[in-house]
């Protein structure tokens, strides 16, 4: 292994723009030369942006340079009073020298400006091969020309012009060895320059190049007279939007006490999407800020303050729900175009806004506003707090989402299902048994090849209003789930029901009120969560018998016999057809079954298990019933139908045949 030197010689100094060529990530994007062009199209913007500039335009020449003009006040060209240079040379080859320091007292040549380091234009001039200033100023036309960061054409006066006839070109011919790709990115450049006719009302923004395949230049020309406004509403021209944009513009006015500068503010236009992409566009002093910062927390937080004192005032909140910032902000499009005296950015980039009084000076400006249209504009307001609601109880259930418990890496099997031998579905079969006992009952008259047994402790919840994610927070649920196979679905969904393990799923319940109370919140969890299972054909309904006739033998020939009635109306046949042979009511006895769990396994296994002797109904909806169906379990199931019931029984009650 060498010995390196460490030494007092070891330590370089880089000086000038050197350690921007020796690191250009630092100061700049280096996937393409697009970044180091923004810089200068930033500088013309702040002109225009301080009220002395009226076009930019921007031009992709033949050669692969680009250049950047503006009808401006022109850079200064005198010599700086304590460096001895030219200032347009300073501008370009000094780190960290401009015109937007200084700007509380006033001496600074800008009072809003993106640039703030006096960085920007010095870094473009290092990686660019070649760059070249024209200046119009004072009636004069001043040029310098520089390669790779030095000058190698002093500043030299040029040409007269009109003394009102003033501005800056800059044309930049990049160094490709800096960047990964020598070609500009037009779909930024586009979008950048759009913004800024967007941002800047009475400026014309214009592209001219020559696109390819084609031999003459064209030119694009951006200017928005509405500004904000119909800018947001061609970022979500394809979306689908909830209430109508809402635009306003509002800054700090003269005489103001407070911890804000005159002209600080923000001007921003905002709406709901129903559907699309939430398409969002921040700025700070005409810098697109992509990762947001600061400002976009200000802005989330008027919103967020002004719907919810809107829920608040009208009473739209439902019981239990709590409506967060994320909640109301999660469908917002917006575009915002902050204006702050000092602004601090993460990196050279400017990709993030990091003031953190500019969070409390945008959220000052935005809220009144806001606030204020919501309260002229009621049906838009509900409209808004029924999204950022939907969004808060959606928020809410997965935040309380219940999976299937699961061990290694598989769904367990419910410690209390008795499994069948079979893995054939179109054999096997899955009873639903109430009760423990019964399940007893029914373990020991199936058929443990075919038939399995899950017994079901008590009634089931009422799952119709129940969301998927929250249903297996109930143990009886989450077995049946794991047992059969199948996760909960809606109507529309496509499940996945290779897992499924049973061809039958029959609900086996006691012939009683209870029993048929039982059933109904079975078919509501399959109608409502497991409606394939349903339109397949999966779902059937046992029918144990309720009444149990015994017939003494009558002599030798005649040994003693067993009915089953399902109902009375059954009983009442059986009894009819005993009477026909002429037994009187001492021959017979009639027992009925209070439930599953007094049938012994034999009686189960012939009346309601065999396949040979048991009454199995096939649960289906016909195909013209599925509104009627719907309303039907909303009716019996909703919770918010305690008076449509009431006054269904009332009306039909006298209709019901039950056993009570």
């Amino acid at each position: 292994m060498s010995k390196t030197q460490y030494s007092e010689s070891s330590i370089t100094v880089l000086k000038g723009l050197d350690p921007v060529k020796e690191r250009p990530g630092m100061y700049t994007r280096t996937d393409s030369p697009t970044h180091i062009c923004q810089e200068v199209i930033d500088n013309a913007a702040d002109e225009a942006l301080g009220g002395f500039a009226t076009e930019i335009k921007v031009e992709i020449h033949d050669d692969g340079s680009l250049s950047v003009k503006d009808n401006g006040r022109g850079i200064p060209v005198g010599l700086h009073p304590t460096e001895g240079l030219p200032v347009v040379e300073l501008v370009f080859t000094q780190l960290h020298a401009g015109g937007k320091f200084d700007k509380k007292s006033g001496g600074g040549a800008y009072a809003f400006s993106g640039g703030l380091h006096g960085v920007g234009v010095s870094v473009t001039n290092a990686l660019s091969s070649r760059l070249e200033v024209t200046v119009k100023r004072e009636g004069q036309i001043h040029r310098i020309v520089f390669s790779d960061g030095h000058v190698i054409e002093p500043l030299a006066q040029i040409g007269k012009c009109a003394v009102r006839d003033s501005g800056t070109e800059v044309r930049v011919w990049p160094n490709g060895k800096y960047f990964e790709s020598p070609n500009y990115s037009i779909t930024e450049l586009e979008r950048l320059l759009r913004a800024k006719a967007v941002l800047l009302p009475g400026v014309e923004v214009s592209l001219t190049r020559t696109p390819k395949g084609q031999t003459e230049p064209q030119t694009q020309t951006w200017h928005y007279p509405n500004g904000l406004k119909s800018y947001l509403s061609d970022l979500i021209s394809e979306a689908q939007e909830a209430v109508p944009v809402f635009a306003s513009e509002n800054y700090i006015p003269a005489g103001h006490d407070g911890d804000f500068t005159v002209g600080e503010g923000a001007a921003f236009a905002l709406t709901w999407l129903e559907e699309g992409s939430c398409a969002s566009e921040s700025y700070v002093n005409l810098i697109p800020t992509p990762l947001g910062g600061t400002h976009e927390a200000g802005l989330k937080q008027a919103v967020f303050q002004a719907v919810s004192n809107f829920i608040n005032h009208h009473n739209l909140l439902p019981r239990g729900v709590k409506v967060q910032s994320d909640d109301v902000f999660g469908k917002v499009a917006f575009v915002l175009s902050a204006r702050v005296l000092d602004p601090q950015f993460q990196g050279q980039t400017k990709d993030k806004l990091t003031n953190r009084d500019a969070l409390k000076l945008v959220a000052a400006v935005s809220g009144d506003p806001l606030e204020l249209w919501l309260n002229q504009n009621v049906e838009a307001g509900k409209k808004i707090a029924e999204l950022a609601i939907k969004q808060a109880q959606a928020r809410m259930r997965s935040v309380k989402k219940i999976e299937k418990k699961k061990g290694s890496g598989v769904a367990v099997l419910p410690g209390k299902l008795t499994d069948c031998e079979s893995e054939d579905i179109r054999e096997n079969e899955l009873f639903l048994v109430e009760g423990d006992s019964a399940g007893g009952s029914a373990k020991l008259a199936r058929d443990k090849a075919t038939q399995a047994i899950l017994p079901l402790r008590g009634k089931v919840l009422n799952s119709f209003e129940v969301h998927a994610d929250q249903l297996f927070g109930n143990a009886e649920i989450h077995d049946i789930s794991v047992a059969i196979g199948v996760d909960p679905h809606g109507v529309n969904d496509n499940p996945d029901l290779s897992g499924l393990r049973y061809g039958k799923i029959a609900i086996l319940s006691d012939a009683d009120v209870d029993g048929s109370h039982i059933q109904v919140l079975l078919l509501t969890l399959f109608y409502r969560h497991f409606p394939k299972l349903v339109s397949d054909g999966h779902i059937y309904v046992a029918q144990p018998p309720l009444f149990r006739v015994d017939v003494n033998a009558q002599g030798k020939n005649k040994p003693a016999r067993k009915f089953y009635a399902l109902d009375q109306n059954e009983l009442d046949g059986i009894l009819e057809r005993l009477n026909k042979e002429g037994l009187s009511e001492n021959k017979y006895s009639i027992s009925r079954f209070k439930g599953l769990g007094e049938m012994n396994p034999d009686q189960l296994k012939d009346t309601t298990m065999h396949p040979d002797t048991r009454r199995l109904l096939q649960v289906r909806i016909p195909e013209d019933a599925g509104d009627e169906t719907q309303s039907i379990f909303v009716k019996l199931m909703g919770k918010g139908e305690a008076a449509n019931r009431r006054a269904w029984m009332e009306r039909e009650g006298d209709t019901a045949e039950v056993d009570i």
